[in-house]
């Protein structure tokens, strides 16, 4: 793998050869080392050992743009890197509204958190590996952990572009899992737990195997509940893969190509008033803190929603530019691809309601989702999942339920919160934090 000055290098020559040809550029370098295990019948079944890395340009020249790519820093693969590059801006259409616009920004991402040194062992890391499997199929009628491993990355990645921007970051994350594949009396149910974080004694090995394990004991005899409507709570994966398939409406990238529903909605009221979402660029054990964007852009917190009133979409240069409006500093291209707009860390305020207040009477526990993506349509809105969880009564659950059909519509859904949580909490995956919230009103089809 390159090293720092070679990389350095690397970019250097493809912005002379830019300018040179007349046209701006930004280049995205990025290199990683990887390594991941996973465990079967008491052995390992993997150990991957990757590292790698990759350079891409972006050329503007005459309003026209173009991206290419290249996994070689020879200077011979980068000089046809940026021709083809130019080559393939001759043919597609000029944009006055997307320029290399980032000027002299000078960033790196200093946040101790993010890279930390680990004293961990690779004997350390396969005995974790062997553990989860282990942990699983030691406990009474779990039959197999058919998913389960242990991953560790380190990234560097630099952002440089013709009008004298550089920007450095660099981060570590780890991460674990195991699902239990539970069965009894001729029945079968699954599920799993995961646990990340920046340093290996940060994992939680045990939660991986416990919550897998109980939530697929618990789930094994759930049946469906009767048709109708039901206050529905979702677990927090739950929650954050609904509010991804639904992303779109954020994205200021599909408002200018004319497809988000909520286009036209800025400063109207779209959610309840108890809905406050913002994209926050640093919160502690985020995983996705960063000083800048793919722009070179600093990062900054973004209110979305501010109770129930749609405040900002997300934006890159070229969309603000687009609009006429201020860049969000969310752009988001990998060293592979064109520019998007994603978010950095999505935070749902925490409300005012107590635990007690938000699980009182009876609702609907969603624990799993099926066909998050496929059964949602973010354009209309509408939406149709398969759906596993507990019905329960005051916090409490009294039937696990199985086989159901969750429908509704996500719009309509986020104008229908009953209660909003006092404590935030975060997914597996530490970008999505949220409190506990409750929606009235969910159609579910059952028996």
């Amino acid at each position: 793998m390159a090293d720092q000055n070679k990389l350095q290098q690397a970019i250097d020559q493809v912005l002379e050869r830019a300018k040179a040809a007349g046209a701006e550029a930004d280049v995205i370098a990025n290199r990683s080392n990887n390594f991941s295990l996973k465990a079967n019948a008491g052995e390992l079944d993997e150990y991957k050992v990757t590292s790698g890395q990759v350079i891409g340009v972006r050329i503007v020249k005459d309003q026209r743009i173009a991206t290419c790519y290249s996994e070689s820093l020879e200077p011979a693969s980068l000089d046809t890197m940026v021709e083809q590059a130019l080559q393939n801006a001759l043919y597609t259409k000029q944009d006055e509204h997307q320029t290399i616009s980032c000027i002299n920004s000078q960033l790196t991402t200093d946040v101790a958190e993010i890279y930390q040194q680990d004293e961990a062992t690779v004997d350390d890391k396969i005995a974790l590996a062997l553990s989860l499997e282990s942990g699983v199929v030691s406990k009474p009628n779990a039959k197999t952990a058919p998913y389960n491993g242990f991953g560790e990355s380190d990234s560097q990645v630099i952002i440089a572009n013709t009008q004298g921007t550089l920007c450095q970051h660099q981060e570590r994350s780890t991460y674990c899992y195991a699902y239990t594949l539970y069965e009894h009396n001729d029945k079968q149910s699954m599920h799993g737990g995961m646990s990340s974080g920046r340093r290996f004694d940060e994992l939680d090995p045990n939660y991986c195997i416990n919550h897998g394990y109980e939530t697929a004991k618990a789930l094994l005899d759930g049946t469906p509940v009767t048709t109708g409507n039901y206050s529905v709570i979702f677990d927090l994966s739950c929650l954050s893969s609904l509010f991804g398939a639904f992303g779109m409406c954020l994205s200021g990238q599909s408002a200018m190509k004319g497809i988000n529903p909520w286009r036209e909605a800025l400063h109207q009221q779209v959610a309840s008033p108890l809905l406050t979402v913002s994209d926050i660029a640093y919160i502690k054990g985020g995983s996705a803190i960063k000083a800048f964007d793919s722009e070179g852009y600093a990062t900054r917190d973004t209110i979305l929603i501010g109770e129930g009133q749609l405040q900002s979409l997300l934006h890159n240069s070229h969309t603000a530019s687009f609009f006429g409006i201020d860049n969000t500093a969310n752009a988001s291209r990998s060293a592979k691809g064109g520019l998007g707009v994603s978010s950095r860390h999505t935070v749902i305020a925490a409300g005012t309601s107590s635990e007690a207040e938000i699980t009182a009477g009876e609702y609907l526990e969603l624990v799993e989702l099926q066909g998050v993506h496929s059964g949602a349509d973010a354009v209309s809105g509408d939406f149709s999942f398969g759906a596993s969880g507990f019905l329960c009564r005051d916090g409490k659950r009294i039937q696990p339920v199985r086989g159901i059909t969750v429908a509704g519509n996500f719009y309509q859904l986020l104008k229908e919160i009953d209660a909003v949580g006092n404590t935030l909490t975060h997914d597996y995956e530490r970008d999505f934090f949220a409190p506990q919230i409750r929606f009235n009103k969910l159609s579910i089809a059952g028996k």
